[in-house]
């Protein structure tokens, strides 16, 4: 469980107005390596978001600590979120929900097939997380909306749980980063590189690094369809999020989203969510030989790939760099070849078990 709260240490008041259940370990580590690449030594920072929790890791737990309780607030019994099938946020989400004594159910869309995706579902089967499939047209996903949700006291988590409110998680993760910095755990990045989907951890880590006025940009690598993750949208929540700090404690600077070091990376989207390219597939050969780090083609091999194109650049040689590891390390512990109640999915969802 958490040890110390980054926020609350930071802007006290704006801690006392916005309760938060722990359930993320925290501090999560850092490390510095010494690495070759391409016949150069380079020096690289980690962030290992992999370690938040050791029911679920990975980014998504730290934005639930805000959520939780305003759910709770409202005497609301069930969690509802949205993702593709073999989402992390779906998951976290539904395990989390589970520990704190709410029922979840998961409006899960088909994706291209990776090899987690059916041990996600079958994680979701033990955990008894109601798995409905979300897709077709508006009319049809708002009719499912409508009987799956009426009259069962839900709270509504948007995808990736990037609504304001979650992004505050990371906002305190990226106070924790500077905290670790002014500790010289590491040296100050001048980027860090983390996948984006829904946007909120990228955004939260720049108003976090901005309220403590590091100076280092946030490389936000796009990781899904443009429709999901695009600039408007990126400002949108920014200047939300930071209104909404602003809100709750008027001693917030009126000007943190402009302060706010942010840049949406569109190269290494490739065809589409969860679909490698070669750059993705080196990216993950390097982790694995030189890091010692699991990465996958779906979020963290696309944001390792755009930090070594860059490393690759001449101009980059002095550059602090730091990685973002989002990617959940605790094992799941189920069978990824057979689903656990065929019952308990909907009946297109086997296809991911061929």
């Amino acid at each position: 469980m958490s040890t110390t709260d980054y926020l609350k240490d930071f802007c006290p008041e704006l801690a006392k107005r916005l309760p938060r259940i722990e359930l993320a370990s925290l501090p999560t580590p850092v490390a510095s390596r010494q690495v070759e690449y391409l016949g150069r030594s380079l020096r690289l920072s980690i962030k290992f978001d992999n370690l938040t929790g050791s029911l679920y890791g990975g980014n998504k737990v730290r934005k639930l600590e805000y959520i939780f309780p305003r759910a709770s607030g409202r005497h609301c019994r069930r969690i509802a979120t949205f993702g593709a099938a073999g989402s992390n946020h779906a998951l976290a989400t539904a395990l989390y929900a589970t520990q704190a004594g709410f029922a979840s159910t998961c409006f899960l869309s088909h994706q291209a097939a990776t090899p987690q995706v059916a041990a996600t579902l079958n994680r979701h089967i033990e955990n008894g997380t109601e798995i409905v499939h979300f897709g077709g047209s508006y009319g049809t996903r708002l009719a499912t909306l409508r009987e799956k949700l009426w009259n069962r006291q839900a709270f509504v988590i948007p995808m990736g749980g990037s609504s304001w409110l979650g992004t505050i998680g990371f906002v305190a993760a990226g106070l924790e980063l500077a905290a670790q910095v002014a500790a010289r755990e590491i040296g100050e990045p001048d980027r860090i590189y983390v996948g984006c989907g829904t946007m909120g951890t990228a955004v939260g880590i720049a108003l976090g690094l901005a309220l403590a006025e590091l100076r280092t940009t946030v490389h936000a690598v796009r990781v899904s369809d443009v429709a999901i993750t695009n600039e408007t949208a990126l400002r949108r929540l920014l200047g939300k999020t930071a209104l909404m700090l602003r809100h709750y404690d008027p001693s917030i600077p009126a000007d943190l989203s402009d302060r706010s070091r942010i840049q949406l990376r569109d190269e290494f989207f490739g065809p589409g969510y969860a679909q490698g390219t070669p750059a993705t597939d080196e990216a993950i050969r390097f982790a694995g030989h030189h890091l010692q780090l699991e990465l996958e083609q779906t979020y963290t091999g696309k944001a390792m790939a755009a930090l070594l194109h860059d490393l690759a650049q001449p101009q980059t040689a002095e550059i602090e760099c730091l990685y973002w590891h989002t990617l959940n390390s605790a094992p799941l512990d189920v069978p990824k070849d057979r689903p656990l109640d065929a019952a308990a999915l909907p009946d297109s969802f086997l296809r991911y078990f061929d």
